[in-house]
């Protein structure tokens, strides 16, 4: 009989957040508006919801999710009178990739506490890389502008520099490889979106969703300062909901509630549990 008697004990090695929605960029918004200028610019009215629904994924896979979208298929269909096609989505694509480099050091502002938890972490000895479904090029916009305001993991890691994006767990790989950091169960991935967590599981290691700051919610500091006590909760809590039901081991507000996070996983690697 099979039993494998290999038994980590901690402590966590690395942590590797997400960028938009997790790390910078307050409610992931500028992924979710540029869906939606390159649809209008193809004469196709699409909801905000329907752009953040793929969030989370490669932005080529992320097109081609939005036209397989029921809503967005027949919204295309009035528009053309024909169903969209692979040359659409190329020219889609194409559009949206320069309109996102274009806007992303607009949204590059360090979401509140990630600066001092990145800066914690390091001094425990953690190390702190950042995957996302952005292109290399795209992240290397965002990053040099997120670290002119004081956010710069150690190492990042793009869609387009894998062979699949999420939920294929290739990035949190090539991110623990470029480390050198091993075992999974030393490894705790965070992001906003379900995507996020069900990459996470794929690699084996410890997830946490983020769901106020992310995309989830969907809202930035003002819009989300300016909801009712109700409102904001109700958000919350479908925003909660679904990041456990995407199978996360922790759900927490933000970034900065991370580090009571960390101490309980390695809590529970010294008891010998795993992810």
């Amino acid at each position: 009989m099979w039993r494998n008697q290999r038994v980590f004990g901690g402590p966590v090695r690395a942590v590797i957040l997400d960028w938009a929605g997790t790390a910078v960029d307050h409610g992931s918004c500028a992924p979710a508006g540029v869906f939606v200028r390159a649809f209008a610019n193809a004469g196709v009215t699409v909801s905000m919801a329907a752009a953040r629904r793929p969030m989370g994924v490669a932005k080529r896979e992320h097109v081609r999710q939005m036209c397989a979208d029921p809503e967005v298929a027949a919204a295309w269909q009035t528009a053309h009178g024909r169903p969209s096609t692979v040359t659409d989505e190329d020219a889609l694509y194409a559009d949206a990739a320069a309109l996102q480099i274009a806007c992303l050091p607009d949204f590059a502002d360090p979401i509140a506490g990630v600066p001092e938890v990145v800066e914690a972490l390091r001094r425990r000895g953690v190390r702190v890389a950042g995957t996302t479904g952005y292109t290399r090029e795209m992240l290397d916009v965002l990053a040099e502008a997120a670290a002119a305001r004081g956010y710069a993991p150690e190492m990042r890691v793009g869609a387009s520099e894998v062979v699949e994006g999420r939920p294929a767990p290739f990035m949190i790989f090539e991110a623990m490889s470029r480390l050198g950091v091993w075992p999974v169960q030393a490894v705790v991935k965070a992001g906003d979106t379900p995507v996020d967590i069900e990459a996470g599981l794929n690699a084996g290691v410890w997830t946490v969703g983020v769901a106020l700051t992310g995309n989830m919610v969907g809202l930035n500091a003002p819009e989300l300062a300016a909801l009712s006590d109700d409102q904001r909760a109700d958000r919350l809590r479908v925003a909660r909901q679904q990041l456990l039901d995407a199978g996360a081991h922790y759900v927490v507000d933000g970034v900065r509630d991370l580090l009571p996070v960390i101490d309980d996983i390695e809590a529970r690697l010294a008891r010998g549990e795993r992810p």
